[in-house]
């Protein structure tokens, strides 16, 4: 795994970056706006009943301000694609971002408080956020193989997806198959 989130990104970086933007775009007309978050926020609302619903959305909104500041490079008030490429791909300060939201995100699906994932807790995160499944991904994550995730692990497999460019590394399926 990459030290920054520098260089020219490669095809696998591409595919995640393009996935995950697709998921975060809940209006699908190509742009990242608050609004997108807000509609990200209600779908795991509805996945999870309510539960947490505010730390979520708290999550959500400043992990929109800070893609924001890092990423709208032409001053329009939403992030492309390509402006998010361009700054996973740009100077590293990504990198404490990346960090700081999965220490949030693994706080806000950690719906019992245990401080750690369950399978069941990290299905509902990948089922708000894609719509897709977790079944394969979990296994892959859980590399003590205890059941759960920790906050440790969830956060070194958030910055893989974000930063890492190995097909094989756990975190390339933080959101399950890209």
């Amino acid at each position: 795994m990459p030290a920054t989130l520098e260089g020219v990104p490669s095809d696998l970086q591409t595919r995640k970056i393009s996935f995950v933007f697709r998921a975060m775009d809940g209006d699908g007309d190509g742009v990242l706006r608050r609004s997108d978050f807000d509609l990200l926020a209600d779908r795991w609302a509805a996945v999870r009943g309510g539960a947490h619903e505010e730390r979520m959305r708290e999550t959500l909104r400043a992990w929109w301000e800070a893609l924001y500041a890092t990423s709208d490079q032409d001053g329009d008030g939403g992030v492309t694609a390509s402006e998010l490429m361009s700054a996973v791909d740009g100077d590293g300060t990504m990198i404490d971002l990346v960090v700081a939201t999965a220490v949030a995100m693994f706080e806000a699906v950690d719906s019992d408080g245990d401080g750690r994932v369950s399978e069941a807790e990290y299905a509902q995160l990948v089922r708000a956020w894609t719509g897709g499944t977790s079944v394969h991904a979990f296994a892959r994550l859980d590399l003590d193989g205890d059941g759960y995730l920790s906050k440790q692990e969830f956060a070194r497999h958030w910055l893989e997806f974000w930063a890492g460019d190995d097909e094989d590394a756990p975190g390339t399926y933080v959101f399950g198959e890209v």
